[in-house]
């Protein structure tokens, strides 16, 4: 396997490792280049969209219920692989929900799936799922997008990377009511194989646990967003081992009996999910205050700029919710957010900005 050196790319990835492009195109090595539009390929028109997304999760989250908001969100991605049969499909956790994208004859796997947790979340969590089913080309219609690019985290993790606006767009009209997957009349279970919550929440080290969302207004250039979202991670990622919020000093097993040697523990954090884009940067870190605030003031003028729009949130732990594949141990996935509402809290400051911009059109 090629090494995850500056700039390199994997063309040979595991097809087993998430969020493969469908065309197996190459995997980069180094998360700056996520920023670089040209790095992203177009899905096909006939391509599903599904989105998941917890109702009212700021209300659970606020009862102490924010690791079943994340296990709901978590729920669709390890659900709809299992059904599938591989986790060859783009797909990214998002705290509160999850999206995904499945090729054109997915789509019974794709609505059978969504039923089923949206069931599993009702019944065994009391929470309430949105599930949501569109095509690419009815987002493309509606003047979005949805590219792919493919990140490797590590040599056993790979995570799909989406662009263009249009998961963006489509979450904002599955909250409105539309292209709502309605309930089956007979639900099975979910075979949620694999998800797990094996890790009581690990506390910041350097102070804070920063979630952190960034997006480009529709009017910003991609070299301006490029530019801001660079100086951002600059900041954050000063020492970027110290940045991520995993730290074998400060795991505790939930059962009190597992355990693991540095070199498992590495590859653990290496193969965690604590940065994405996702139509923008989607962030957990373990950040100093100083940090924060100097990258707080950078977003603040570049929103005023008319370039940005962010959104974040500051808690004292992480969490994080872990998925093994069947049969694929090595290419095991952990999905971090932050304890104390994470990526929910920071949309819902990034939404509540919008909201004078909306009024007076």
């Amino acid at each position: 396997m090629p090494s995850m050196e500056s700039g390199t790319t994997i063309a040979q990835a595991d097809a087993l490792t998430a969020g493969n492009h469908p065309n197996a195109s190459p995997a980069y090595g180094e998360f700056t280049m996520m920023l670089d539009p040209s790095v992203y390929e177009a899905l096909p028109d006939d391509w599903l969209i599904g989105i998941t997304d917890v109702v009212s999760s700021t209300l659970a989250i606020k009862s102490g219920r924010y690791e079943d908001v994340n296990y709901a969100g978590a729920s669709v991605i390890a659900a709809v692989g299992n059904a599938w049969g591989d986790f060859d499909f783009p797909f990214v956790f998002r705290g509160d929900g999850a999206a995904f994208a499945l090729p054109p004859h997915g789509i019974m796997t794709a609505i059978s799936a969504m039923r089923q947790v949206a069931n599993f979340a009702r019944s065994s969590l009391d929470l309430a799922l949105r599930v949501g089913l569109l095509t690419v080309g009815e987002i493309r219609s509606n003047g979005h997008d949805v590219r792919i690019a493919r990140y490797a985290a590590s040599e056993s993790a790979t995570y799909a990377m989406f662009a263009g606006g249009g998961l963006k767009w489509a979450e904002r009209q599955i909250k409105r009511g539309r292209y709502l997957v309605k309930p089956g009349s007979y639900t099975t279970e979910p075979d949620l194989t694999g998800l797990t919550c094996d890790w009581k929440p690990f506390p910041s080290q350097r102070g804070e646990i920063l979630s952190l969302l960034v997006e480009p207004y529709e009017q910003a250039s991609p070299e301006a967003f490029a530019s801001v979202a660079g100086c951002v991670l600059s900041v954050l990622e000063a020492g970027a081992q110290h940045a991520q919020p995993l730290s074998r000093d400060t795991a505790v097993p939930r059962d009190g009996t597992r355990s693991l040697d540095l070199e498992g523990w590495s590859t653990v954090a290496s193969n965690s999910d604590f940065r994405k884009y996702d139509d923008g940067l989607r962030l957990t870190l373990d950040c100093t205050p100083e940090q924060i605030e100097t990258v707080e003031a950078m977003l603040v003028a570049a929103k005023a700029r008319g370039e940005i729009n962010f959104g974040l949130h500051r808690q004292s732990h992480a969490l994080m919710t872990c998925f093994v594949p069947s049969g694929r141990p090595e290419s095991h996935l952990h999905f971090l957010d932050g304890m104390g509402g994470g990526y929910a809290k920071a949309a819902e400051m990034m939404e509540a900005e919008l909201l004078p911009l909306v009024s007076s059109r």
